[in-house]
C-alpha cells in the first residue's frame, strides 16, 4: 500500500497553533519509544532523530517546526494508514511522510542536530 501525495500534503499541513501544540506534546511524549520500535525498519533514522532535534530547537523557523512536528506526530501515532505493527510494511507510510517533510525543510536541519541524533542513537 502506498500513500498518495495529496494525503501526505494533508498530514503535513501546519494547522492552527492549537494543532501545533497538540502535535508537539504528542511527539515529545512518545518519540523515543517509537524510535526504538522503528530502528530496524526505517533506514534513515539518523535523519528522523535530527529532525526531532531541529523541531524542538527554538532557533528553527516556525514553519519548519510546524512541518516537522506534523510529520513526527504521524510517525509516533500507533495507528495510521498502515499500522506500524504490520511486520515489513508497517512503517512504509511513515517513511513516505517523513521523506517528504525532510525534503521540504532539509536546509534547516543543522549539523548540531545531526550530532545530537548520532549521540542519541549511540545511547539507544
Amino acid at each position: 500500500m502506498t500513500i498518495d501525495e495529496r494525503k501526505i500534503e494533508d498530514i503535513l499541513r501546519i494547522g492552527s497553533s492549537e494543532d501545533q501544540t497538540r502535535r508537539e506534546k504528542r511527539v515529545r511524549s512518545s518519540f523515543f519509544d517509537t524510535v526504538r520500535r522503528a530502528l530496524r525498519h526505517v533506514p534513515f533514522m539518523e535523519d528522523v532523530v535530527a529532525s526531532y532535534y531541529c523541531a524542538i530547537d527554538p532557533e528553527t523557523p516556525s514553519a519548519t517546526r510546524g512541518i516537522l512536528f506534523a510529520a513526527l506526530a504521524y510517525f509516533v501515532l500507533p495507528v495510521d494508514l498502515v499500522p506500524d505493527m504490520l511486520l515489513g510494511i508497517g512503517f512504509t507510510d511513515d517513511i513516505a511522510v517523513l521523506l517528504t517533510a525532510f525534503n521540504a525543510v532539509r536546509g534547516n536541519i543543522r549539523p548540531e542536530h545531526y550530532q545530537r541524533a548520532r549521540a542519541t542513537l549511540d545511547e539507544l
